[in-house]
């Protein structure tokens, strides 16, 4: 069965480079698409220290290089270049790139996903420099400080609860007048000493030079802004998958947009599976979407032996 390669893995982050490392040592032809800089959204990690096995603290676009250069060496072909449509006929994927068409035996999405932002001045840029969308990443680097969180999901209660045990006081600022977390949860977080609540409150402004040193708010119920001191701000609204390839594939997105799959990654379409970020997942950290890629290629290298009967060692 003539294609251009075995497999062909959209999205060049640490799900995508795992993947293509996994693939390219099991033996297959190996093409990984990435439209940006490989990476991901582990490039915005600025120091990078909860992965398992590092000595000392790496930059996030340390590791990814490392990632990409131990997927190269095994033999996996990474290039620049995007993917505009994807379909599956005769059991072939085909995907139309800016490189030209393309076909695969297998597929893997590795495209992530992107956090949703507030559009709000000084977001963007102190992004990196105290504006965070990772408590788990980022919150150890402020012990003892003051920092603010915005949202009022699961993740934002989860997320302030956790550096709640870090920070010195946790603002969590929310525009409704109650949480949409779930009523443990949001139980928890009201109760808790270092977190102080305020509903009915946006933020406007993201104040600071180099670093973030305060936020400007609006108290909606009281139609008054006022300026709080603040380290650091971690953003929790929703994020957004990466999923526009997959319109008319067959492939099952869960309420949140998500790509579901089962234990093997693989989606709902034979052959095609999903990693990292774009998958539906409770924990979304640079360690699983690595792991996630890892088993994702095991599963294609084993979907390609089945369709074409070679060996995949």
């Amino acid at each position: 069965m003539g294609t251009d390669r075995e497999l062909i893995i959209v999205g060049g982050g640490a799900a995508g480079l795992s993947a293509a490392q996994y693939g390219a040592r099991g033996g297959l032809g190996v093409l990984l698409l990435e439209e940006m800089a490989s990476g991901g959204q582990a490039l915005l990690i600025d120091c990078l220290e909860n992965y398992p096995g590092l000595s000392k603290p790496l930059a996030g676009f340390e590791l990814m290089q490392r990632m990409e250069e131990q997927a190269a060496r095994f033999g996996a072909e990474i290039n620049n270049g995007s993917v505009h449509s994807i379909a599956k006929k005769d059991g072939v994927f085909r995907l139309e790139t800016d490189r030209g068409p393309l076909t695969a035996l297998s597929l893997i999405i590795a495209t992530g996903a992107k956090h949703r932002q507030l559009g709000i001045p000084g977001e963007t840029e102190l992004s990196g420099r105290g504006v965070s969308y990772c408590a788990t990443c980022d919150g150890p680097f402020f012990k003892g400080k003051r920092v603010v969180v915005v949202g009022g999901g699961d993740a934002a209660c989860d997320e302030a609860m956790f550096l709640s045990k870090l920070a010195s006081r946790v603002l969590l600022i929310h525009r409704r007048d109650r949480f949409r977390a779930q009523g443990a949860l949001a139980a928890r977080v009201l109760a808790n000493p270092v977190i102080e609540v305020r509903f009915r409150s946006e933020l406007l402004r993201i104040l600071g030079d180099t670093a973030v040193g305060g936020v400007r708010i609006r108290d909606t119920a009281a139609s008054r802004e006022y300026e709080e001191a603040a380290e650091a701000v971690f953003v929790f609204v929703g994020s957004i998958p990466r999923t526009g390839l997959l319109s008319g594939t067959g492939v099952e997105l869960d309420e949140g947009g998500y790509i579901r799959t089962d234990q093997r990654m693989e989606t709902a379409v034979s052959g095609l599976f999903a990693a990292g970020d774009v998958r539906a997942s409770p924990f979304r950290q640079v360690v699983v979407a690595a792991a996630e890629g890892a088993v994702a290629a095991h599963a294609a290298g084993q979907y390609i032996d089945g369709v074409c009967g070679k060996a995949y060692r």
